[in-house]
């Protein structure tokens, strides 16, 4: 038997608000990217002018298999236009509060502990459907996509994005974004876009 590589394993402590914990940070897997741990306000955050994204696993830390990101969204908070990936599927699991989608013609609802599930090439999009906060973890499969919300976010969100930068965005992630179903959305569901930014 021959063994490639032994892992490698170190501990750091920190304080996560309830004392400090030891967590693993870089546990080495032959041939793969070092296992680590998240914690619930670490990773890289934006706002988009509709609802945040806070990023938890990239593309290379998956090897391209998929990503994963934190969207918080305010009260009645449209989070997009009607949008459909040509690539992407999209996993979306309700942490907090109650979160609505409109896949194709279908409407659904739903509150923590809930999933979401919205293959490509499906029309759809999706809201905070409540009064308080909500918040869902998103997972999208390949990866690659998550890097659109950077973009979007450096080029000033939903709200100061020009149309030409918007369309150039859509046509390198390969995405269809349908910009005037914004007023029906948020009229047929009670939603406010942009959103505002919890912090």
């Amino acid at each position: 038997m021959r063994i490639v590589g032994e892992p490698q394993v170190s501990f750091e402590m920190r304080d996560r608000g309830e004392g400090e914990i030891a967590v693993t940070s870089d546990i080495l897997r032959p041939g793969g990217p070092p296992a680590r741990s998240v914690g619930r306000t670490e990773g890289k955050s934006v706002f988009l002018g509709t609802i945040g994204v806070r990023h938890i696993v990239d593309k290379f830390e998956a090897e391209g298999r998929f990503s994963c990101l934190e969207h918080p969204m305010s009260p009645r908070a449209l989070a997009s236009p009607l949008h459909r990936h040509h690539n992407e599927d999209e996993y979306s699991w309700i942490i907090e509060g109650r979160v609505g989608a409109l896949l194709g013609d279908e409407v659904l609802e739903g509150g923590p502990g809930d999933f979401i599930f919205k293959p490509r090439n499906q029309w759809h999009t999706f809201w905070n459907a409540g009064a308080e906060p909500a918040r869902i973890l998103e997972i999208i499969s390949p990866a690659g996509f998550e890097q659109y919300f950077d973009e979007l976010s450096a080029l000033g969100g939903v709200d100061k994005i020009s149309p030409e930068d918007l369309h150039e965005l859509c046509v390198r992630y390969d995405l269809e974004m349908d910009v005037d179903s914004v007023p029906e959305l948020c009229k047929r569901f009670g939603l406010k876009f942009p959103g505002e930014p919890l912090l």
